[in-house]
């Protein structure tokens, strides 16, 4: 369940990719075990991360490394819709990753971006994700690989977040998923 991929841009398997050589997988298997991946981005070392929504609580931010196993079915935070148990689930397993973090209740992530620019220093390096529940923006602030701190923004327009880009000028933009969705454009306060 739940692969990543990764190929070339001729669509070919990548080289050395890690499920290449193993007998009944595709060779373009890089990462098994997410639930469902709503984003993906990387951070300014490189490094992919992908935003995962989970069942009944669960939701999760992953730290993606080829060849690993990130666990759904079998290891989760959450649980089925109906409020019973995921079968045969634990919350953590060796050789399963366990998340970076995750929300319980859950959020309903979409859209993520690591923010890069100039126009917010202090955020530099924080993950911005969508909440289609809880109708926000979340930033994760990121640390040698872990969350240290979220702040919910806002939440005060109440509506569903679905991406969130940066913009050439380090201004952040949100899209909102509503019938009559909004373009939102977050920038520093001018002097005047």
């Amino acid at each position: 369940m739940g692969k990543t991929l990764r190929i070339t841009s001729d669509g070919k398997p990548a080289p050395n990719n890690p499920f290449a050589k193993q007998a009944g997988a595709l060779p373009e298997i890089w990462t098994v075990g997410q639930r469902n991946v709503q984003s993906m981005a990387f951070d300014e070392q490189g490094q992919l991360w992908t935003v995962d929504m989970g069942p009944q609580g669960g939701d999760e931010v992953n730290r993606i490394e080829g060849g690993k196993n990130y666990g759904w079915p079998v290891v989760t935070f959450g649980e089925e819709y109906s409020g019973e148990p995921v079968p045969n689930s634990v919350t953590t397993k060796q050789g399963f990753v366990d998340p970076v973090y995750y929300w319980d209740p859950v959020i309903a992530p979409s859209g993520a971006q690591f923010y890069t620019g100039d126009a917010f220093p202090a955020w530099r390096g924080n993950l911005f994700v969508g909440a289609l529940k809880d109708r926000e923006l979340v930033r994760l602030q990121i640390e040698n690989g872990r969350v240290t701190g979220e702040e919910r923004l806002l939440s005060d327009r109440k509506q569903r977040v679905r991406d969130v880009r940066q913009g050439p000028d380090g201004a952040l933009y949100v899209v909102t998923d509503e019938a009559d969705g909004e373009l939102w454009k977050i920038a520093p306060q001018s002097g005047t």
